[in-house]
């Protein structure tokens, strides 16, 4: 079995190999960049995995920090699959730029531990459901309404790959209850998700209004995990206008307890599937 590749994460990962290299040799982004002929500000975007980097800078590179032939390939090899187009290449008229790092990075992810506070989880969620979601802003197009839902539709095909990751997912009883698209389209997201619950690869709990107050009020969150350990951690917080990705190993730290307080306030698993299908029950 082949796993799925993802050019993001592979140009993530080349990134902290280039930054690290670079520290260990005690040299300044000047002088890195004087030896391989590259501007400092190509450097800078290498290390930040912020464009796909040229596979002759790589090579450069390797040379001035004097890495044999084997590593040297390696980090080449990281290079040019990092230059690979991912489908979601093809929405750039729909898709921010600061999402298309999410498509990316979701594309490869081992494990996706997720708090929904307003919404169903982007990957469990109807057509119908994410039709509505969608147009409900008014900024939002028919035209490019129908973009986007493609794009969502085409991103939880990972969900019938082999390799699929597994999903932790606590969603807020309040994100049950919005009659989004109507009472019809509500209770067959509601009873999409209940079947969602009984997947071995797929954990769900519903974090019931009974808790009260709780340590997740300010909003929803995604920590991402991947296969290879050199694949570290990202937790993504959204907002209307971008997102923000936390990699440092304290923020991760964080809110990988933050999700564990939600787990244990949470209802149960079977519990869950409960209150989903009661209140599936209720929209009919």
């Amino acid at each position: 079995m082949t796993r799925r590749t993802s050019p993001t994460v592979r140009r993530r990962r080349l990134a902290a190999e280039m930054r690290k290299l670079r520290k260990e040799s005690g040299k300044s982004r000047e002088d890195a960049a004087r030896f391989a002929d590259i501007a400092p500000a190509t450097v800078s975007r290498i290390e930040a995995a912020t464009h796909a980097p040229k596979v002759a800078d790589i090579m450069a590179l390797c040379k001035f920090y004097g890495l044999d032939d084997e590593r040297t390939e390696v980090l080449v090899t990281l290079a040019r699959q990092s230059r690979q187009r991912g489908w979601w290449r093809k929405y750039t008229d729909t898709v921010p730029p600061w999402f298309e790092v999410y498509i990316g990075l979701e594309e490869e992810v081992a494990e996706i531990r997720s708090y929904q506070s307003e919404a169903v989880f982007g990957l469990f969620q109807t057509e119908a459901y994410a039709r509505s979601i969608l147009l409900a802003d008014e900024s939002v197009s028919p035209d490019e309404g129908e973009r986007r839902i493609e794009v969502r539709m085409k991103r939880q095909e990972i969900l019938t790959n082999s390799d699929r990751p597994k999903l932790w997912i606590i969603q807020s009883e309040a994100s049950l209850r919005y009659e989004v698209g109507g009472r019809s389209v509500m209770r067959e997201q509601l009873q999409h998700l209940a079947e969602i619950s009984r997947s071995r690869s797929a954990t769900i709990q519903i974090l019931p209004f009974s808790v009260g107050a709780h340590p997740s009020m300010d909003g929803a969150f995604d920590i991402l995990s991947f296969p290879d350990r050199r694949d570290p951690d990202v937790v993504y917080l959204q907002y209307r206008q971008g997102s923000i990705y936390l990699e440092d190993s304290s923020e991760i730290d964080d809110y990988s307890q933050l999700f564990d307080q939600l787990i244990a306030r949470a209802l149960s698993p079977d519990e869950s599937r409960s209150l989903i299908n009661r209140i599936a029950g209720e929209m009919g």
